[in-house]
């Protein structure tokens, strides 16, 4: 017998050639490219079938054919196949091997395949088992992103500390342009800001971005609906792009970006590692240079670069950019306080007034401070480091408080001249008598607006009154007043004492006539 049995087509061919066109076994051996004795061994079987002519071999299906010539091989085809199934859950059980179970497999089946049969038909039913899909990514549809298990490190320039960060990896997924850049930490400011410079770098961004379900990116992980952390959402929707985390531990959903960091270890870590730099910064110039020999290195099975087939797909297909880049920002949720102001990191900020008691959004970003209701803008603040202090926006006070901080001393004293000198005078006199000018404001509002009821010629009248009697009160200019004490004369000043002939006479010696 031949050492390699010969295929139903091959057998066909030589049943034909035998008889229907009646050729020698030499001769049929050589059309087929087998043996003599190959010929031989297929016209017996043949024969020991009942075949004896091609009538009869002509109408059988290649399965009919192997049946009737290989009899031994149909009834080994019909024993009963192990459970692989069973045998795959079996095996993850203390002590199990695949020799027990073959012994149980025959304890249930006796006419059972044989130990090395049983273990090849397991084995390729794990290899059917871990199938792949191939995927096929269109141009400008996907960007894959993740870090690196493997890190960089710098150097700490004063103590001579190995310092590890992080390197961050982009990759398109129709054309392999690959994006890398070290970042101290995976937080969100350094995710975010990765994703930023990554569309930079690739001029435009694609339709989605697939990433591990990490925790600056993910709050809530989840096979079929995970938590986007709401930076990273906002982050997407300034550009356009769409967030779609991969399964966990699926790396199969990210192909692109697991060969991507494979790639960025080999040739770019790999090239880092007898260099020294101290700052993120240096070691990222350094990483820039050798990204570019990797995006211009042609690639082994496309024949050409990363660059060459990024310009002839994706690019041509990304989305532009916005006009703006986009400003990372932490979101947090807040009470408005009864003094409308919203508390974020220790400091206070306002709102308008009519909003007390509302649950609202804040968002802080490096200059910047703004609170959200129901999805919409309603303050915006410079943002402050004091802590305790407050950040007020006059629009945002009731009207009462707004005027009550529109008043100042100057203000009241002008106001106050506008009445009359005397009145100017008294009010003058309230504030510097109070240990703080805004004690005296009442007062000297109180009095302004006597005005009103008695006409300023009079209130000047009274004032004058009053400041000759030394008053320095809203009560004692409104008894005046009431009294119609301002019409009357005022007193004549009392005679001045003559002074001691020994008392010089100077600028700087002021008598009574001086307080009136």
């Amino acid at each position: 017998m031949p050492a390699e049995r010969l295929s139903m087509r091959e057998v066909r061919e030589i049943l034909r050639q035998k008889w229907l066109l009646g050729r020698s076994h030499r001769q049929v051996a050589k059309s087929v490219g087998g043996s003599a004795g190959a010929v031989h061994e297929t016209v017996a079987r043949a024969k020991a079938a009942g075949l004896t002519c091609w009538a009869a071999v002509e109408g059988l299906a290649p399965s009919e054919l192997e049946a009737r010539l290989y009899p031994s091989t149909a009834a080994a085809a019909s024993r009963p196949a192990p459970d692989c199934a069973w045998i795959h859950r079996e095996r993850r059980r203390v002590g199990v091997t695949l020799e027990l179970l073959h012994l149980e497999y025959l304890e249930r089946e006796s006419g059972g395949y044989g130990y090395s049969q049983f273990c090849e038909i397991y084995r390729r039913w794990l290899r059917q088992r871990g199938v792949s899909m191939r995927q096929v990514h269109r141009a400008g549809e996907k960007t894959f992103v993740d870090y690196s298990g493997k890190k960089p490190c710098i150097w700490d320039e004063k103590t001579g500390e190995r310092i590890e960060v992080e390197l961050f990896v982009a990759v398109l997924g129709a054309s392999n342009f690959t994006f890398a850049e070290a970042t101290r930490t995976q937080r969100g400011p350094d995710w975010i800001g990765s994703h930023t410079r990554a569309f930079a770098y690739f001029g435009g961004v694609t339709e989605a971005t697939v990433c591990d379900q990490l925790k600056p990116g993910v709050t809530l992980a989840c096979r079929y609906e995970p938590g986007l952390q709401r930076t990273y959402e906002e982050m997407a929707e300034h550009y356009g792009t769409t967030v779609l985390p991969a399964r966990p531990a699926h790396p199969r959903d990210k192909p692109k970006v697991e060969v991507g960091v494979q790639i960025a270890q080999r040739w770019i870590l790999a090239r880092l590692r007898n260099e020294t730099h101290f700052s993120v910064d240096s070691l990222n110039g350094r990483i820039a240079e050798l990204l570019e020999e990797l995006n211009d290195r042609p690639m082994r099975v496309y024949k050409v670069s990363r660059r060459q087939l990024f310009e002839q797909t994706d690019r041509p297909a990304l989305r532009p950019l916005p006009a703006t880049r986009f400003v990372y920002g932490e979101w947090s949720h807040a009470k408005v306080n009864v003094d409308y102001h919203v508390e974020a990191q220790g400091h206070y900020y306002s709102v308008p007034h009519g909003h007390l008691g509302a649950e609202v959004d804040v968002r802080l970003a490096a200059g910047t401070v703004e609170v959200f209701l129901d999805g919409k803008r309603i303050a915006s603040h410079a943002r402050s480091f004091q802590r305790g202090r407050h950040s007020t926006v006059p629009e945002h006070m009731p009207a009462a408080h707004r005027a009550h901080l529109e008043w100042s001393p100057s203000r009241i004293i002008n106001w106050a001249g506008t009445i009359g000198p005397r009145t100017r005078a008294l009010a003058e006199a309230i504030l510097a008598d109070r240990p703080h000018p805004e004690q005296g404001y009442r007062s000297c509002l109180g009095i302004l607006r006597l005005g009103k009821r008695y006409g300023d010629a009079r209130l000047e009248a009274a004032c004058d009154r009053a400041l000759a009697a030394g008053a320095r009160s809203y009560r004692h200019v409104d008894s005046i007043l009431k009294h119609g004490l301002d019409r009357a004369p005022l007193p004549a000043p009392a005679d001045e004492p003559a002074r001691p002939a020994t008392t010089a006479t100077h600028e700087n010696v002021r008598g009574p006539h001086y307080y009136h």
